[in-house]
């Protein structure tokens, strides 16, 4: 064998069909296209999805569900993930640039889940009341976080 002599497997490599190119071809006169009717015509086609008439598969269905527009607006920062950072002072930014929350977030929650054991201030950071215990336990604080709007009772 040489390269020079390499040639495709036979029958692998068929040429593609060139309709409406005349009888000898085989695919001449209507050129695949049957005879009359809507599909035989240029331009000629119902949209994606048309059954005849009948009610369409995509109509018949329930609709299901929704896309929330805030749900990835929000996250929750564990306390393990506070024990691990350097800085005493945690803000919103920092955390988007320890790669803790995502960019596209807005509100970020501590929320009760690890141990923290070193002194973390908060800043513009909501906690849950039993981080805020955990976070206040061990020397730290909460400075500028967001409170709920209290319960009006009616």
């Amino acid at each position: 064998m040489r390269l020079n002599t390499l040639k495709p497997a036979a029958g692998s490599k068929k040429s593609r069909h060139r309709v409406g190119r005349g009888i000898g071809s085989g695919w001449g006169k209507t050129a695949g296209r049957g005879h009359k009717g809507q599909r035989a015509r240029s331009g000629g086609y119902h949209k994606v999805g048309f059954e005849g008439g009948q009610m369409p598969l995509h109509r018949r269905l329930p609709k299901r569900g929704f896309a929330s527009p805030t749900r990835t607006r929000y996250a929750e920062v564990r306390l393990s993930e506070l024990q691990g950072l350097k800085a005493a002072e945690v803000d919103l930014a920092m955390l988007m640039a320890e790669g803790i929350v995502p960019r596209s977030v807005l509100v970020a929650k501590v929320i009760l889940s690890g141990k923290l054991t070193r002194k973390v201030v908060l800043k513009g950071i909501k906690a849950s009341k039993g981080a805020r215990a955990a976070i206040e336990a061990a020397g730290g604080s909460l400075v500028d976080a967001p409170q709920a709007a209290p319960a009006v009772k009616a």
